[in-house]
Formats: structure tokens, sequence, C-alpha cells
């Protein structure tokens, strides 16, 4: 669905996307993950024709972009940066504008896909207030319905829950697996690694303008060779697991086996109490921090030039 070769973008010295080649394929629920800075929405902008690459190429659904982006983008719904509004018009009025500029909208079931779209993200019952007077869980539901006003096959999401409560995220999270299921294509970028864990079948992670992970999330998460065992009979286990055994905290312990159910076998014959055993997966936290580095808005050290104008403002 979505194929990119060598795909750089340098803005002067930055480089910003570094040859990146992002695999989304028919039926994916693609999470694009990485660092503040790392060059997520960058390369979002670039599928969508938005910012021109520096060099490398880009197709969605087989046609080249940006040559033939207008063909491809009647297909496709889109919230990046946050939604675009006119905030003294109502949601119901901000959306049958988007309707009327897009391609092939029938003016007279303009009404009826607007009504769809607020309901399908819970919007159904919004009155004529301005979009100024909207919550930002609200705005960003006002655009994801833009984004699905025209039932498109692929939608490319950045942040779309952002703003939104526990049950909103839920909701969405349900509506987007929804979606999913029949038969659209999502591409979404987020920080909310519990919920791509959630989502999400496939990844990528980007770390300073290069991919440095893409897979599918199961795979990336298969279990490992160690087993998280809880037990009420902490010192009698460490003692009799000496050699297997890799940490210890509390009445938590962490074993090296290949076989749960044999090592269950052997601490009840010993008489040791298990409360838990289980086979240890990696985190979808631990994947991403493990791949990449500190993101930009983290600041360790000032450079020199930067400390003197500090010191210079302190005078």
């Amino acid at each position: 669905m979505i194929e990119t070769r060598q795909l750089t973008k340098r803005y002067g010295a930055v480089l910003a996307v570094d040859r990146v080649d992002l695999d989304v394929r028919e039926g994916d629920r693609y999470g694009l993950l990485g660092p503040n800075g790392s060059g997520k929405t960058t390369l979002i902008r670039m599928l969508l024709g938005l910012v021109f690459a520096t060099s490398g190429q880009i197709e969605i659904d087989g046609c080249p972009v940006p040559r033939r982006v207008a063909q491809v983008l009647p297909r496709i719904g889109a919230l990046i940066e946050g939604p675009a509004s006119y905030s003294y018009l109502s949601g119901r009025a901000n959306l049958a504008l988007i309707d009327a500029a897009g391609p092939g909208g029938e003016r007279r079931t303009r009404q009826a896909r607007v009504e769809e779209a607020l309901e399908r993200v819970g919007l159904a019952g919004v009155d004529r207030r301005p979009v100024r007077a909207y919550s930002l869980g609200m705005r960003q539901r006002l655009g994801l319905a833009a984004a699905l006003l025209r039932k498109p096959t692929l939608l490319i999401l950045d942040e779309p829950t952002n703003g939104l409560d526990p049950r909103g995220i839920r909701e969405i999270r349900d509506l987007l697996i929804e979606l999913n299921e029949n038969g659209t294509t999502i591409l979404l970028s987020s920080h909310l690694l519990g919920e791509v864990e959630q989502l999400c079948t496939r990844i990528g992670v980007l770390d300073r303008g290069r991919m440095v992970i893409q897979d599918e999330l199961a795979a990336l998460r298969a279990p490992t060779d160690r087993i998280l065992l809880h037990t009420p009979d902490a010192d009698r286990a460490t003692a009799l697991l000496d050699g297997t055994l890799l940490g210890r905290d509390g009445d938590r312990l962490i074993v090296r086996g290949a076989d749960p159910a044999q090592l269950n076998a052997q601490l009840v014959g010993a008489g040791v109490r298990v409360a838990e055993l289980v086979r240890e997966r990696r985190s979808l936290e631990d994947l991403v921090v493990e791949a990449t580095s500190a993101g930009s808005d983290r600041v360790d050290q000032a450079r020199p030039d930067e400390t003197t104008s500090a010191e210079e403002e302190a005078r």
C-alpha cells in the first residue's frame, strides 16, 4: 500500500529523514514510532505530497508521489499535526466545506456523509457551537471525522487520540479496528506505546531520521528465554535455582530457562509455592527505548554559544 525507497529529506544542514524504506502493506495497522524529532511527521508529510523529498521514491497504492498524488489522495483520509478548521464555524459547517472541496462529493448526499462521519467519531449530538468552543478532544474527533468523510481505503493519522480521555481513546481504538477489519489500511504515528501495542499489527521505529526497527509486532514481542517467577518462598527458590537465577526483586525472580512447565514441576516438587510463573515477553516500550536515542526535547548540556547567550541575558 505504501512503499518508500531510500527516502531522504534535508533542511539545510539538518538531515530530517535518512534513506528510509517504509513498507506498509495492505490491511496493516502500522504504528510509526520514535522520539520527538526523529522524523515521523516529516515522513508523513512527504507521503501526502505536502513536503518534497530531497531524494528517494514514494509509491502509494502503486502511484508515484508526488507526481501522481492527485490521483491517490481521494482514497486517503489524513489527520496531520492536529485538526484544521475554521474556528468561527460549527463542526458540521466545517465538514460540509471539506466535503465540497474534495473531488466527487455529490451535493445531494453531502449532509448524509457529514452526519455519518460525526456519528462514527462520537459527535452525532454536537450543536451549532463554533469549533473554537470545542475541547481539544472534540476538535480531535472532528479532525478524524473529516478524514473519514470519503470512506478512505488508507488512513494516515498523526497522534489521533491526542487530548482524548481514556474512554475516548478506547472508542477511537475500537473504531480504527473496525475500519481496518472492513478493509481500511491504517498508518498512525503515536507516542502512546500502550495504545499502539493494543492496536497495531506492525511497527516501524525511527531514530534520528533512520528506520531502526520494522517488523510484525508479534514477532518483536516473541517470548524470551527468561521466566518470571512470583513466589512467597523466594529465599528457598533462590537457593534451589542457583545457577539459573538472573535477578531478584523481593518475591519476584527472573530465571533463565526454556520450559516453564519443567520449572514449575521442579519448584512444586521441592515444596516451593508458586503464585505466578510466565515466560517473559519484551514490552514495546523496552523495544523502542533500546533502539532509540534521546528525543529532540531533551537538553543535557548547553553548547558554548548557548551558554554565552544565557550569560549575556542574565547580565
